[in-house]
């Protein structure tokens, strides 16, 4: 039996829940026991009742979740006020994004925890991300959103409605970056009536969005004389990069937002690692945005919160199999099992072990062995 802990979120405005009552009753139905604090799921309409019906016991601070459970389960990195309560006992499995946070890194490690990071969990046989992809579906989705009220007037905006109106053009939206973000974002902006143009460094990639989206959508390789061009005439620039475990390329330069429209609009969805403009700076749900060159930036790092709801029963039915295997078998034969969960461990037993992240950091990488579990 594995003790499974569930804390409430700290983040602002964050209230998305590790685990739904369904995934909890789940676990219980193989032997394992939850501990949950309390309300953390109340905002999104999951009570303290509707866990002890699944099967969880709810304690009454987050203290008590950690002193009993040896899994936690969180959504969100840990928070400054959070991080002292781990020990060599616990493994914990959340969003991570370590790579541009050395300081979350550091102290993480002074634990003696062991960490894995969703979004560098890879697929057992392919290299895609299968619990980064039902939030990128989601942010890509709500950068449009975002993007279309920030280009009000009262947020600061030029005052263009996405949609145009008859004789009036539609908003004009460059997105940079194919991937699942970035395909959300077209399907959204089109939706909208928006001009869409995407750059891409895969022309493959571009060909499979080409034909899913027809012609409505440009397309063009992503070179800086491709992006210059594009600029100028930009309503709104969506970025979705990403390179997994590594810090975002930085490829808006502060001397682009020179280019661009007074009142346009970023939304940077690499946020969470490090943003690819070299503007960007990590914003909350409290205050989103922030205005550089006379350009607005929209740079929240936890925008699927904002959907709490839907966030969570989306990543709860990509994260439920890999916390069973967990719970069921331990980490070191839940990683045979499941492959690509190897990859997702950042820190093993409070020494950082993921390549990328050591990269972005300037760091030396420790080997990677089982062993440093019997240290």
């Amino acid at each position: 039996m594995t003790v499974i802990g569930v804390p409430k979120e700290l983040k602002d405005h964050e209230y998305r829940v590790g685990l739904t009552p369904d995934s909890i009753a789940e676990l219980v139905s193989h032997k394992h026991q939850v501990v949950i604090e309390t309300d953390a799921g109340l905002a999104i309409g999951f009570s303290d009742q509707d866990y002890q019906n699944a099967g969880a016991t709810v304690v009454a601070d987050a203290a008590e979740v950690f002193q009993q459970a040896q899994l936690i389960i969180k959504v969100k990195e840990p928070e400054q006020e959070e991080v002292h309560r781990f020990t060599a006992q616990h493994c914990l499995f959340t969003y991570l994004h370590l790579a541009p946070n050395p300081p979350l890194t550091d102290a993480l490690c002074h634990t003696g925890a062991t960490c894995i990071a969703y979004e560098t969990v890879t697929g057992d046989s392919d290299q895609h991300l299968p619990l980064l992809e039902p939030m990128s579906e989601i942010a890509g989705r709500l950068s449009i959103q975002a993007a279309a009220h920030c280009l009000e007037m009262a947020q600061g905006g030029r005052g263009v409605l996405m949609a145009g109106a008859t004789g009036v053009d539609a908003a004009r939206i460059l997105i940079v970056g194919g991937g699942t973000v970035g395909s959300n974002a077209i399907q959204m902006a089109l939706g909208l009536g928006a001009e869409v143009t995407v750059l891409d460094t895969s022309l493959a990639r571009l060909r499979q969005l080409e034909q899913q989206f027809g012609p409505r959508l440009k397309t063009r390789l992503s070179t800086s004389t491709a992006l210059q061009q594009q600029l100028g005439h930009s309503d709104v620039v969506i970025g979705a990069v990403l390179v997994p475990g590594s810090s975002a390329p930085k490829i808006l330069q502060r001397h682009h937002l020179k280019q661009m429209i007074a009142g346009s609009v970023i939304v940077d969805v690499a946020i969470d690692q490090g943003g690819f403009a070299e503007t960007s700076r990590p914003t909350s749900h409290s205050a989103p945005i922030f205005i550089e060159e006379q350009v607005i930036h929209y740079c929240v790092t936890n925008m699927p919160g904002a959907v709490a709801r839907t966030s969570t029963l989306a990543l709860n039915q990509a994260t439920l199999p890999y916390i069973l295997q967990l719970a069921n078998d331990g980490l070191q034969q839940a990683c045979q099992h499941r492959p690509g969960l190897q990859p997702g461990i950042n820190i093993l037993a409070g020494q950082l072990v993921h390549p990328a992240i050591a990269s972005s950091q300037n760091r030396t990488p420790t080997a990677f062995s089982w062993s440093l579990l019997n240290r």
